[in-house]
């Protein structure tokens, strides 16, 4: 995960450098195609959120999605104790989905849903009538994109949010795909090659987290969309090159035994 932090966080270096090749439009317009004219983000919040007012359901899926920093790794941990055998493949298969992630996120850095409405991308004609209907049928309906994980963020760890936020945000311009869902997806497949019950375990939480990623307006469900077609390429060719990175393993094996006098 450190390593992953570094990788996703490097671009962010140079944000005027990189501010300058950021995509921002193309994923509002795809979302609005799957919402029929709407950002399904904004059709959740409208739906289930509450401006100004944290609900339990906000509570529930900031959890969820905070809990994602362990659950790709406590999925390698599981699979390592409980069936060693296939632990080298399940690792390969979850490193390439995080490596193959950060070089998609150098070569084409996206704004997330929360950061476009910030900066008045999101806003259109349709999505403004939209929201006056829902503000004539619900006092208090939500008429732009929330980062709701923040609102839940603030209440929940207080002071110690700022410096919490800052560790985890290097770079808000990494969002496609999501690696949140790829991974988490990654782990369901993985869990379930194993074991029915922790299958099921994780295609539920993939499942949530996807649903969260949406309504807290971290992620378009274009990038959830992209994040399995990287999950399916991974497993399509990982085993093709799975001689080379055994022979690449091997190699270093040898070099530590070297650097270690053996």
């Amino acid at each position: 995960m450190w390593a992953f932090t570094v990788a996703h966080e490097l671009p962010y270096d140079d944000p005027e450098r990189l501010r300058r090749r950021l995509r921002v439009r193309y994923p509002i317009a795809l979302d609005r195609t799957i919402g029929r004219g709407e950002l399904p983000t904004l059709r959740l919040q409208r739906a289930l959120g509450r401006p100004g007012r944290v609900t339990a359901l906000d509570r529930v899926l900031s959890v969820v999605h905070w809990a994602w920093f362990a659950q790709p790794h406590l999925t390698l941990a599981y699979i390592l104790v409980r069936h060693g055998d296939g632990f080298p493949r399940s690792a390969r298969q979850m490193a390439a989905v995080y490596d193959l992630g950060c070089v998609l996120y150098h070569a084409l850095p996206t704004a997330p849903p929360w950061w476009a409405a910030e900066e008045g991308y999101v806003d259109s004609a349709v999505e403004r009538i939209a929201a006056e209907v829902a503000e004539d049928a619900e006092e208090g309906a939500p008429t732009e994109v929330r980062r709701i994980m923040v609102d839940v963020g603030e209440r929940a760890w207080g002071p110690a949010w700022p410096r919490l936020y800052d560790s985890l945000g290097g770079n808000p311009w990494a969002a496609m795909p999501s690696l949140h869902f790829a991974t988490s997806l990654m782990a369901a497949l993985l869990l379930a090659e194993h074991s029915p019950a922790a299958g099921a375990a994780g295609w539920a939480y993939a499942a949530t987290l996807g649903f969260a990623l949406v309504y807290l307006g971290e992620h378009y469900v274009t990038d959830l969309l992209a994040g399995a077609a990287l999950v399916a390429v991974v497993r399509r060719w990982e085993p093709l090159v799975e001689p080379l990175a055994m022979r690449l393993s091997a190699a270093v094996q040898r070099l530590e035994r070297v650097a270690n006098g053996g």
